[in-house]
């Protein structure tokens, strides 16, 4: 499991020239699973994601949590972070779990995050979604497990 985490001062996620889901300061994360991820990967990236302290206190030290500045969460699904462009230019999406295995640890992995607390918006497991945010920083976190 691979999450793109980035502090933004707001994002939203449309689909079919609606929007689904957004948020103001927090965290957009895209989140990649592949095959044989589990709810123990899970459980480990939400600590760490809803723990992160990436946001600057009052000396303008990188300090804070979500938590701590009342942020949200947008969760985006997005297979390709585990595109492999290691053999040729048109990548291979053979690690990234099909929909089956997929969709429910996306959806388990948004319930976790909202039981800390921190509201949670989502975009469309699978659809055709235009992203849009305001990165604040720029602060750009990789996470996986």
């Amino acid at each position: 499991m691979k999450l793109v985490v980035q502090r933004v001062k707001e994002a939203s996620v449309e689909v079919d020239k609606k929007i689904v889901g957004q948020i103001e300061q927090g965290f957009l994360v895209l989140i990649g699973i592949k095959v044989g991820d589990t709810k123990e990967q899970a459980d480990y990236l939400v600590r760490k994601l809803c723990n992160l302290r990436v946001f600057t206190d009052e000396n303008d030290k990188m300090n804070l949590s979500l938590k701590d500045v009342n942020g949200k969460l947008l969760i985006v699904s997005q297979f390709t972070l585990y595109g492999d462009c290691s053999d040729g230019n048109r990548p291979s999406f053979i690690e990234a779990a099909r929909p089956d295995e997929a969709i429910p640890l996306y959806e388990y992995f948004c319930n976790e995050c909202a039981k800390n607390n921190i509201e949670v918006q989502k975009g469309i497991f699978g659809a055709d979604m235009k992203v849009k945010l305001l990165n604040d920083g720029p602060v750009t976190i990789i996470m996986e497990k």
